[in-house]
């Protein structure tokens, strides 16, 4: 699929136990990894909202999903029940501005909200590691 305006296309394919080959990533791949770069480009918007300085920045995402709904047919709903992200980012916040930056990216995060507002159970775990300075 093109998009129109952009030199980007999405390919996507089902996994191989949905029939797929593992050409490209699917729809869920893209949906969960949209979640995870959107707090990430959240997290330095709202950074620099803050004067905090970023560093190294990881996530690491965990979802839930019952596939029978999506697989066999079963009756319930095919969505995420729910998905956590444990956000470990390098900063020179104090606590409180830490704190801070987290619930505003939560806040703030379209995708975040999408997956909220549909019912998706998100829990945000976020670790603040010291920012490391620069020597000489």
């Amino acid at each position: 699929m093109n998009i129109e305006g952009s030199p980007h296309a999405i390919r996507a394919e089902g996994h191989p136990a949905f029939g797929g080959k593992e050409s490209a990533p699917s729809p869920l791949d893209y949906a969960l990894g949209s979640l995870a770069s959107c707090n990430q480009v959240t997290t330095f918007i709202v950074a620099r909202d803050l004067g905090i300085s970023i560093g190294s920045f990881s996530i690491d995402l965990r979802a839930e999903l019952d596939n029978s709904v999506l697989v066999f047919g079963a009756e319930g709903n095919p969505n995420f029940s729910s998905v956590t992200l444990d956000v470990v980012v390098e900063t020179d916040a104090s606590d409180a501005a830490f704190s801070k930056l987290a619930s505003e990216v939560e806040r703030r995060c379209p995708l975040t909200q999408l997956y909220a507002r549909s019912g998706v159970k998100v829990t945000n775990n976020w670790h603040n590691c010291r920012l490391a300075k620069v020597v000489g």
